[in-house]
């Protein structure tokens, strides 16, 4: 009995110490402006991590926090990240034009200038070929910007042929695939399977589902009774 109390009470005492560590607080240091291994010392001697989330252009010497969060003097529970901006140091390179030209092109010129290439959208353009950049931010020759990636709106050039999907449950095989070839539709997958209240091949399930838009050469897939 004696060792039992005596194992549960050990038992307690680290089950509290662990929760105490675990639970503890601290408050969340100043980097702002210092290097990132004296930001990492910093946090650090405070039991918290640190983690580079970017990289921008300021007045701050090369590799100095620029920003962080959770800001200075909040509450942190032990074994938090800080997560921070470093600096690149004052802006050198001018941005490059990358106006109607293709993604690879544009990356090349980026990585010549010391940039890199961001957020890329795309959008259907029919007067201008696919792969081509018609827009991007920051605009060329932009000097006073913070962050050295540039973000394209890149042409996926004229918008394929599209559809309604028919409704193809209860036909049988031989018409539903009739129908997919005459709608310009491919069939990617055929999944036999026993139905109760189906006879043996007929369509009980297709996707897209019926009425569906689909763009040509969209794959389609079926389920047919057994």
């Amino acid at each position: 009995m004696i060792f039992v109390l005596a194992s549960a009470a050990f038992l307690s005492a680290i089950t509290a110490m662990r929760f105490a560590v675990q639970g503890r607080e601290v408050i969340m240091p100043d980097v702002s402006g210092k290097k990132l291994n004296d930001a990492q010392a910093a946090l650090q001697a405070r039991g918290l991590g640190v983690k580079v989330e970017d990289r921008i252009y300021s007045a701050q010497p090369v590799d100095a926090v620029v920003r962080q969060s959770p800001p200075a003097g909040m509450r942190v529970k032990v074994g938090q990240w800080a997560h921070v901006a470093l600096s690149l140091g004052p802006q050198e390179a001018t941005i490059p034009n990358l106006v109607m030209k293709s993604i690879r092109a544009g990356r090349i010129e980026l990585l010549r200038s010391g940039l890199q290439l961001g957020e890329v959208s795309n959008g259907y353009f029919p007067d201008v070929p696919p792969d081509t950049a018609i827009m991007q931010e920051p605009p060329a020759g932009a000097k006073d910007v913070q962050s050295s990636r540039v973000d394209l709106l890149v042409s996926l050039g004229e918008r394929p042929a599209a559809y309604v999907m028919p409704d193809l449950q209860g036909l049988p095989l031989s018409d539903a695939e009739a129908r997919i070839t005459t709608s310009g539709l491919k069939l990617e997958k055929l999944n036999v399977a026993p139905y109760s209240n189906l006879e043996g091949g007929l369509i009980a399930g297709q996707t897209p589902a019926p009425g569906s838009r689909v763009e040509s050469g969209a794959e389609i897939d079926l389920q047919v009774s057994e």
